[in-house]
């Protein structure tokens, strides 16, 4: 077991707050396995790197010895987290939740010990609430608490519409906290209201409050908005290794030492030595590869990770790829960019009808991928490497 110093350490790194600190420094001080939750409601069927901070996390209190609870919102997930929302999000169906939740437990296995896992779904209590348990539970916080959080008061003050079901949410997250006892709750930085009223109903529940931890939201690969599945800037758990293998290495140089402290396992120290080198004039391909090959080894196995590369460097090195390719950020016309107009705004073509002719001839490719398609359409928030003939290339992000 680590020391208390040796534990706070490890924990807090990539941490954006730990409220209250000390509070967490009082409770390992007590030797015990602590609980340690984190909610994920089933809202689709696939989780993707973004994800994974969290339960990377999850990860270094379970091999700290703690108690990990991984609690999937079945009940929350019908009604719809309106965290960030400027509208009422659609809720689940009650089969939709249940498929996504299956498949949420097949891939969280690949970083969590399955038999130091505690998996619960919040249905298990929830649904055995009668209406007047409900009342009693919404009678424990105030209207203006609720619109005192930033999307909430946004919305009222805008003339959004708030449906009174959206209150619930975080009354429900927090209960949650109060069925299993939690000692610790992560979440993202956008669920720290939601974390706070768990603490808040702890206290009114008479038990001690639990410690919120709060991690960044990851950014996608065109490095600005938040990885998502809708804005296709996401690298899915799911994804095959070599596309996987392929998205981490299409991220920019600056990124790549964002991704290395929230996703990679490898030290700070390790980290940091990485990253001096590359400072002073070291190739920073050499430290992409190795993130890209620890992150597809994780999901994939260690075989895949290497075929991954073999197959990168067959794609791309042998293809005579420049170190110095030109990065250039685009923004789109209606959330996409049509390949013509694109390899001539990028300066890859002298003109549209340019474009057309080297799709005609085979010229052009897409991260190694030759074009077929003259009115394909590249969606916003999409970063790929854009070839030519045999000596122009650019890196394109559409923003």
């Amino acid at each position: 077991m680590s020391s208390v110093v040796e534990s706070l350490e490890i924990l807090s790194r990539g941490a954006e707050e730990i409220l209250v600190e000390s509070e967490l420094e009082k409770k390992l001080k007590e030797g015990r396995p602590l609980r340690i939750k984190a909610g994920f409601d089933p809202t689709a069927p696939d989780l993707h790197l973004g994800h994974t901070v969290l339960l990377n996390k999850l990860k270094q209190f379970q091999d700290l010895g703690h108690e990990i609870i991984f609690l999937i919102g079945d009940f929350t997930g019908m009604i719809g987290d309106p965290t960030g929302k400027n509208i009422t999000r659609k809720p689940l169906t009650s089969e939709q939740v249940a498929e996504n939740a299956k498949s949420y437990q097949e891939q969280v296995f690949k970083i969590l010990d399955r038999d130091k896992t505690r998996i619960v779904f919040n249905s298990e209590w929830m649904g055995k609430l009668t209406a007047a348990d409900l009342i009693q539970l919404a009678a424990k916080h105030t209207v203006a608490r609720m619109l005192e959080r930033d999307d909430f008061s946004k919305r009222y003050k805008g003339g959004q519409p708030i449906a009174i079901h959206e209150f619930l949410y975080p009354l429900i997250q927090g209960y949650d906290s109060v069925e299993l006892k939690a000692d610790v709750e992560l979440g993202g930085t956008d669920q720290k209201f939601n974390l706070l009223v768990g603490r808040q109903l702890q206290e009114t529940y008479g038990q001690t409050p639990q410690v919120v931890l709060t991690m960044p939201i990851l950014e996608g690969l065109d490095g600005v908005q938040k990885m998502s599945k809708s804005l296709g800037n996401y690298i899915g758990i799911a994804d095959k290794p070599e596309e996987m293998f392929g998205k981490v290495m299409s991220i920019s140089d600056e990124l790549m030492w964002r991704y290395y402290e929230l996703l990679s396992f490898s030290s700070m120290s390790e980290i940091s030595a990485w990253k001096k080198s590359c400072d002073e004039g070291v190739n920073p391909k050499e430290s992409k590869v190795r993130l890209a090959k620890e992150l597809v080894e994780r999901f994939h196995g260690s075989a895949a990770a290497d075929r991954a590369e073999e197959q990168f460097e067959a794609r791309f090195k042998k293809g005579a790829l420049p170190d110095d390719i030109e990065e250039i950020k685009l923004n789109p016309i209606d959330g996409g960019y049509q390949i013509a107009n694109l390899l001539k705004d990028a300066g890859l073509t002298a003109s549209t009808s340019d474009s057309f002719r080297m799709i005609k001839q085979g010229a052009v490719k897409i991260d190694g991928e030759r074009v077929d398609d003259r009115k394909l359409i590249l969606l916003d928030g999409s970063t790929h490497i854009y070839q030519v003939g045999k000596r122009r290339f650019a890196k394109v992000t559409i923003k």
